[in-house]
């Protein structure tokens, strides 16, 4: 995948295209097909306090070995993502098998660490040789408005990951309003991020629907605005097969279907998996 290389910060793009995004249902059929998409998108993931090394190594295993002993060829899920100190042993752990390896940098989940020090995480997650780097913003910047601020935040995290894919956690429900969600959006694209993320799952309020409206907007806005088509990263509750399905549908809906590959489209989840194959092993 390109990396987004950014572009130059534009205020007024944020009050020109902003709007109000009004709650709508993203219901549809689930097929097998889409199921199999959803696997290929899963970033499947662990980020409790209490992870071991065993907790990862199964983690990627599972990853990796998905379809031995079924009856049915399952698709390897897009990444595994662990934190940064797990990050040499799922290395090793998926060597080979085409599964990335994310992780989480820059004051993850609370973004409050002094800015030197986020970025100084980020570059140790690149030392690690971790192949995505998933941030989070300093909300206050989006809260008040601090756009140049966030933009020069964002900007420093992309120019500190180098060419490794870059994923930019708004933490959503704490932005609450769409106008919000929006701007903090598209200020983190114009910043560089290959990925706007929804939610680190720690929040009261994580992934939703209307959040992911909000985002896909700043997605198509940016993508007029730069030729890029960033992706779009839902994670934080997505427990089962229907609750995928809203978003994939709200992906093809928004964005459209040259979106829906793991190149421009991910869920942040591991409980999701289960549901996922059971659905797939009934077929």
């Amino acid at each position: 995948m390109e990396r987004n290389p950014g572009i130059a910060f534009d205020g007024g793009r944020l009050d020109r295209s902003a709007r109000v995004v009004e709650e709508k249902s993203y219901q549809a059929p689930l097929t097998p097909q889409d199921v199999t998409l959803l696997i290929a998108c899963l970033d499947l993931t662990t980020l409790s306090g209490d992870d071991t090394e065993d907790r990862v190594s199964a983690l990627c295993r599972q990853a990796r070995d998905l379809s031995a002993g079924r009856g049915t060829n399952i698709p390897r899920p897009a990444a595994v993502c662990v934190y940064p100190v797990f990050v040499p042993l799922a290395l090793e752990a998926l060597a080979g098998s085409g599964v990335s390896v994310a992780t989480v940098a820059a004051g993850f989940p609370h973004g409050l660490s002094p800015l030197p020090c986020r970025v100084s995480e980020v570059r140790e997650a690149v030392a690690l040789g971790a192949h995505e780097v998933d941030v989070v913003i300093r909300r206050s910047h989006a809260l008040c408005g601090e756009w140049q601020s966030l933009y020069d935040e964002v900007r420093a995290f992309r120019d500190a990951v180098k060419d490794r894919k870059l994923k930019v956690i708004l933490a959503t429900g704490e932005l609450a309003q769409s106008e919000v969600i929006f701007r903090a959006g598209l200020t983190a694209l114009m910043a560089g991020a290959d990925f706007i993320k929804t939610s680190t799952g720690k929040e009261a309020v994580n992934a939703t629907l209307p959040a992911g409206a909000a985002m896909a907007h700043a997605i198509r806005t940016y993508a007029e605005m730069s030729g890029f088509h960033a992706g779009l990263k839902p994670a934080g509750g997505i427990r089962t097969a229907e609750q995928a399905a809203e978003w994939l549908e709200l992906v093809r809906y928004e964005l459209g279907s040259e979106w829906l590959t793991p190149d421009r489209f991910r869920i942040g989840a591991s409980g999701l998996l289960a549901d996922l194959v059971a659905r797939l092993e009934q077929e």
